[in-house]
Formats: structure tokens, sequence, C-alpha cells
């Protein structure tokens, strides 16, 4: 297509545990006969494991840190790329970057680019804030009265113009990143990659940041690569996102979808399967349904959900207890509880086989995954002897709306307005 700015074809990039090269002459001769005079693949490209941290690594081994990776990303688009430590992030963007050259396959990439992946990226610690911004944008391509131009920009943006004429080294991390995300973002490049590193920035800064990549690719059309831990700014700001798992993409497509299937995979927990650490001295958890009152566990936005709880108390104090339960969305914000308490019965209870349902309304849920915690705590001494988080997950189908004036996801949670008539009248 004519407005794709990065295309990737069939990317791999393999690494020699311990050894720089093949590790012998005669696997460097091979590589050299295969690839030079018999213009065939490098033999050692298909070599290696899968990227695996957790296990144990032998010398020489050959472990692939990217296999057969195919993206295309368009112009104006903000891709989020998302995945556990270790997954390839980093050495797709430093491949992108022209920092280091893929083993096999190809980057084609449509423009200028300018990217910001560790704190002091393409600085000079013995030049000044004022030398780096001109030697950054030099490096880029740009003449002197362009940055001339942008100076001032650069500058009140990065919030360092009491140091501009200070040595870099003498800057903090956070002032060095600061610095360095405005060159990036206002020396005007077609593409802009950012790792991790505003994580080191203050909220302030944090939230300017994504406010100028926001900026920078709906107003001015340009591309933006994110990676982040943070989910809820990879929601706020890309457009799709892209899965690495062990080197492999294991998802590209729509940045909502790719959150969820990010966090789903990357859990001991499957949808609708009790978490196995749900016992201790006081309590045991045997058995939590969550169905709708059909019977059905297909759950959805517009049907009533209920939550049954069987559990063995192993106590026998006949103290006063009641239960929580917390429900918790896929950026790991907690949006509501229900409490047994609410129910305004107070009994004492002792050792034995318990039950609770609890009900959640229907238009509350949005369309997604969730997942459960739970206390139970002694009501007279305000104490938890039972806590335990993420022991169940489950997912809410979308419902027909419309006819409720459903307009779409905004907010954590959606309480429908009924009866309209009686409440709004013509004054």
């Amino acid at each position: 297509m004519s407005n794709t700015v990065i295309k990737i074809e069939n990317l791999s990039k393999i690494y020699r545990l311990g050894q720089i090269g093949t590790g012998t002459l005669s696997h460097d001769l091979n590589r050299w006969w295969t690839i030079n005079l018999r213009g065939k693949e490098d033999p050692f490209a298909k070599v290696g494991n899968v990227n695996d941290r957790t296990a144990k690594a032998e010398k020489g081994e050959l472990v692939a840190a990217l296999s057969d990776i195919n993206i295309e990303v368009h112009q104006g688009e903000v891709l989020g790329i998302i995945g556990k430590n270790g997954a390839g992030k980093s050495t797709l963007l430093k491949i992108l970057s022209r920092i280091t050259s893929p083993t096999t396959g190809c980057v084609k990439v449509k423009g200028r680019m300018a990217s910001l992946l560790e704190v002091g990226t393409g600085f000079h610690p013995e030049m000044t804030g004022r030398e780096n911004i001109y030697m950054n944008g030099t490096i880029m391509g740009m003449r002197r009265w362009e940055i001339d131009h942008k100076l001032d920009e650069i500058v009140e943006f990065a919030g360092v113009a009491k140091y501009l004429d200070t040595p870099t080294k003498r800057y903090s991390s956070g002032m060095t990143v600061r610095l360095g995300f405005a060159i990036a973002a206002h020396l005007e490049p077609e593409i802009l990659i950012v790792d991790e590193v505003l994580a080191v920035g203050d909220a302030e800064f944090q939230k300017k940041a994504i406010g100028k990549m926001q900026d920078v690719s709906r107003n001015d059309g340009r591309t933006v690569l994110f990676v982040s831990h943070n989910m809820a700014s990879i929601k706020k700001l890309c457009d799709s996102g892209i899965v690495l798992n062990n080197g492999f993409i294991s998802y590209n497509g729509a940045v909502e979808n790719a959150i969820s299937h990010y966090l789903v995979t990357n859990t001991d927990v499957e949808i609708g399967r009790l978490s196995s650490n749900l016992k201790n001295e006081n309590i045991e958890v045997n058995e939590i349904k969550i169905y709708n009152p059909n019977g059905d566990e297909n759950l959805y936005t517009g049907t009533e959900i209920q939550i049954e709880v069987d559990f063995n108390l192993l106590i026998n104090d006949e103290a006063v207890y009641h239960c929580t339960m917390h429900f918790y969305d896929e950026l790991n914000n907690c949006i509501f509880y229900l409490s047994s308490s609410d129910s305004g019965i107070d009994e004492k209870t002792g050792k034995g086989n318990y039950r609770m349902t609890f009900t959640i309304p229907p238009f509350i849920l949005y369309e997604g995954d969730y997942r459960i915690g739970t206390f139970l705590i002694v009501r007279n001494r305000a104490e938890a002897i039972f806590r335990a988080k993420d022991i169940l997950f489950f997912r809410v189908s979308q419902t027909v709306l419309k006819q409720f004036g459903w307009s779409g996801k905004v907010g954590i949670i959606r309480p429908i307005f009924k009866n309209t008539k009686k409440y709004i009248k013509h004054i």
C-alpha cells in the first residue's frame, strides 16, 4: 500500500549466548561459503531455541530473540508493542532504529525516523543540552535554521531552560529523558519510536508526552511505535497493538483485543477456571460458579450475572464474618466490589460449609475480560483471615443494546438509566 511506512518481512534475530559470531572458524567459513558463493540462506539463521528466559542456558547455544516477524505499519498509525520482559520488544525497536541488523528478513522504512530507546540515547555526556539538541538534529538530516526554529519549543517542553548550557552528564535521568523525548518529538520525524523510558519521567511529563504523541499522530499524520508495560497508556494512545511472546507475534490487531490477549495469556488463571491458591488454615474455597439466571455459562452485558461461592470455614470461634468480592477490569482497575454485609444479615458463624450468592445487575459491565478477588473478614475485629486475588477470570459478551440507548464504551462501568419520562420534563 502507498501509505505503508514500515514493512517487516520474515524478520528473525539470532544470538549466540556467551560468544560473538558462530564460535568456530569452520562455521564462519561454512556461513561465508553458503551465503556468498552458493547464494543460499544463512545455515545458522534457522537454528535457535525459543527465547525462554526460565530455561537454563548452555554455552554457545543459539537463541532466537525474534522469529518470523511480519508487520505492516501505515502512515499516522500508533502501534503499541506489548509483551513481558525478554519477549523481543527492544530487539525489534533496535533493528528498526538500525542499531543492530536482523539475521534474516528485511525491514523497509519510508521517512525520517527518531527513536528514544534508553535514558541518554544519542546524547554525549560531555556536551551541553544545547549542543546535544543540535547534534541530534544534524544526525536526523536537519539544517541549522530548522533546529533554530524548534529550539525554544524543545526547551520549553523539556523544562530544562536553566540547565541548557550544562553538560548532560550532570542531568538527572528524568531530565535526560525529558530532553531526549522533546528532541525526538519536535524535530519532525515521520516515524517516532519510544520505548519504556517514559516511565522514568514524572506524572506531569508522562501526560505531556502521551499528549504530544497523540498530537503528532492525529494532527501531523506521523507514525508512532510505542512500547510500554502500562496498559492504560497503551489503550489511551494506540490504535492497534501487537503482542510479542518469546520472540513470536502471538496477536496483531485492535489495541483493546491485544491488551486482553496479553493479560489473559500472562496469568496462571484461565477464563472460567479457578485459581489453585484458595486455601489457608482458616478457610478452603471449594467452588465458585458464575452464570446468568437462565443457567447459561455465557455472560452478556444485558443480563444479570450471579456469582456463587461455596467454602468451608475451618475455625470454630463463632465470630461474625463477611465476604467481599472485588471486580477488576483488564487494566487492573478495581471497578467495584460486592459485600455479604450489604444483605443486612448479621449472624454468627462457626466451623462448617457455607454458600453465598452475589448478584451483578444487568447493564453494569461492558463487554470484556474481568477477574475476581475476594476477602473474608472478621467484622468485629476488622481482620482479613483470607485474601486472594485473581481467583477467577470471566468474560462478558456484548448484547444488542440499541433499544436501551447504549452509546459506546465510555468509562469503567455503565449502569442503564430507565424511566426517563418520569425524571425528565419540559419546564
